[in-house]
């Protein structure tokens, strides 16, 4: 069973992605297509979309640190006002998460 998330759980990590360091993405870049077992030690949670083209070209797109900032500042203001908004905003996907889950999308 998945532990349930807690709304300062999903700012905290939020927070993290809008500040991560994006690294490993330049290393997967560069990466050797014979040494692929190294994938699973990068940090990719940065990554959004990866396209390897035919003649061996690779895009990788990071998440957009503005947007992420944005969704954060709107989160946490609240929280300090008194938290409501971001409580009802979580209550919200708790509940469509709990739809999802048990079937009822």
């Amino acid at each position: 069973m998945r532990k349930k998330l807690s709304g300062s759980d999903v700012i905290n990590r939020i927070g993290s992605l809008a500040f991560g360091k994006s690294n490993d993405a330049v290393k997967l870049v560069f990466l050797d297509p014979e040494r692929q077992e190294l994938i699973d030690d990068l940090d990719l949670s940065m990554v959004s979309e990866v396209k390897r083209g035919a003649n061996g070209v690779v895009e990788v797109k990071l998440l957009n640190r503005i947007a992420l900032l944005e969704l954060l500042a709107q989160l946490v203001e609240p929280q300090a006002q008194g938290g409501k908004e971001a409580e009802s905003f979580f209550s919200a996907m708790d509940k469509a998460a709990a739809r999802l889950r048990d079937g009822d999308a």
